[in-house]
């Protein structure tokens, strides 16, 4: 009986050990992923200021930012750690498919179905950013490929319902983190008992600002899918700098797009302070 219940606690003396090691494995992929994202987001307000104040030959996008990294000493290595980053956000957005998010009802249906929305859509980003390190993703430019697979599923049957339905969600997606950014959803996820209260004053201004301007890029970028849809026709379709260069073309000409670029900077800062300091 005793030998009985000795095999019983080693066996859930492992079983707690795994679940610890798991929990652990989640975190270091949340903090990594998030920190990623601060350094792509930050590398494209960068070179979305670079335009508005005339220095146009650089591309505002992922793209645009990875070369930019492969132009700097230990640039392209730097790049191999940016895709192991962004693997890393997309394994711990499928952790939150299978385990739950963290939060008050995390376990809800709709919340594991936004979290495995998020772990393809990181996924995707992955791909991206390997095959660029790899050599192989640096031919065109992510304008163009948006107008490909724009041209590419309009000529499928149901192909301009199908790019009107993407673009609408990709505009409701955008209205929805602006919207979320601005009642400060955020603030839920946020350890603020380790926190100072000037820096959480200053990560809720980062989180806000930046989290709206980021929200106005993806529901821009939907709007031209949509009319890309309507018009049928597929160079209507803009990627992120297109998208970003559009800003510039309002009446309020390149200070708008100074405003979203620095916006952009600012998620980037506070995707680096959600990566330190977020409940995961």
């Amino acid at each position: 009986m005793n030998a009985t219940a000795g095999r019983g606690d080693t066996g859930s003396g492992t079983g707690s050990a795994n679940g610890r090691n798991t929990r652990r494995a989640v975190v270091v992929a949340a903090r990594c992923g998030l920190a990623t994202r601060g350094v792509l987001y930050v590398l494209v307000g960068v070179l979305a200021l670079r335009i508005a104040f005339g220095e146009t030959g650089e591309q505002a996008d992922r793209q645009g930012a990875l070369a930019e990294l492969t132009e700097h000493p230990g640039g392209a290595a730097l790049v191999w750690v940016i895709g192991a980053g962004v693997v890393a956000m997309a394994l711990w957005r499928l952790s939150e498919v299978v385990f739950g998010a963290v939060g008050p009802k995390g376990d809800r249906a709709s919340k594991r179905a936004a979290s495995a929305a998020r772990a393809v859509f990181y996924g995707v980003v992955a791909y991206s950013v390997l095959t660029f390190a790899a050599g192989r993703g640096g031919g065109q430019d992510g304008d163009q490929q948006s107008r490909d697979v724009t041209a590419k599923v309009l000529d499928v049957p149901a192909g301009q319902w199908l790019v009107g339905l993407a673009g609408l969600a990709i505009a409701i997606a955008g209205i929805v983190i602006a919207v979320q950014a601005a009642r400060r959803t955020f603030r839920d996820k946020l350890d603020t008992a380790s926190m100072s209260e000037p820096v959480h004053k200053a990560v809720e201004v980062l989180g806000t600002v930046g989290g709206i301007c980021r929200g106005a890029v993806f529901a821009t970028a939907g709007g031209f899918v949509v009319h890309a849809a309507l018009s049928y026709d597929p160079s209507a379709a803009r990627g992120v700098d297109e998208t970003l260069r559009s800003f510039a073309g309002t009446p309020a000409g390149p200070w708008l797009l100074v405003a979203v670029a620095v916006g952009l900077v600012l998620f980037g800062v506070f995707s680096w302070a959600m990566a330190m300091w977020r409940r995961v």
